[in-house]
């Protein structure tokens, strides 16, 4: 374990930092993401985490099963803002923590079909509490995502205390922050 990351545990899963073993380079090429539209989120951690991580873009985190060292999921986090309009013609931004990366191994899933709920685990058992280790250390208000545009997605991400903005904000937001990678997206957010 990373000497640097606060200590969590869960019965079934540990996590640790992207480069903290070496046979995770290795055992990152076996990800894969069921859901066609999510294709990308296998390619980031196998192609561009690597890179994010030297140029301190963001921290990629894989979450393991403690048992068999497979590789449940991952996500990846890094500081960031986003700006309201308070109504008033002033503008005020809300620092915060993006969920920049975050997906769940299927083939993890076809050989533990058993487990169930390994995304809201992953969520709720290293997500949030390394969320709330930075806020400890550096004050952020709240987390955001930009989620794929499918209505279950958007859905399931409500289940894990994520609001969508009206429209006009959601577009403010968009015309200020919005990474181009992330066109089709959707900002979620919740208030820590």
């Amino acid at each position: 374990m990373n000497r640097f990351l606060p200590p969590i545990d869960d019965k079934t899963f540990t996590y640790e930092h992207l480069f903290d073993s070496p046979s995770n380079e290795l055992l990152i090429q076996d990800f894969t993401v069921k859901n066609p539209a999510g294709k990308n989120l296998a390619r980031f951690l196998k192609e561009l985490a690597p890179h994010n991580e030297t140029s301190n873009a963001d921290r990629t985190y894989l979450v393991k099963d403690k048992v068999s060292g497979e590789i449940a999921g991952y996500f990846a986090l890094r500081t960031g803002l986003f700006a309201l309009n308070s109504g008033n013609g002033r503008i005020f931004t809300v620092p915060s923590v993006e969920l920049s990366n975050f997906a769940v191994n299927d083939s993890y899933r076809k050989s533990h079909p058993d487990i169930r709920k390994v995304g809201a685990t992953i969520f709720n058992k290293f997500v949030m509490p390394l969320v709330k280790h930075i806020q400890m250390l550096t004050g952020v208000q709240a987390l955001y995502i930009y989620a794929l545009p499918e209505d279950r997605l958007i859905d399931h991400y409500g289940t894990f205390g994520f609001s969508r903005l009206s429209k006009e904000d959601e577009q403010f937001v968009y015309d200020r922050v919005k990474p181009a990678y992330d066109a089709n997206c959707i900002f979620m957010y919740q208030i820590l």
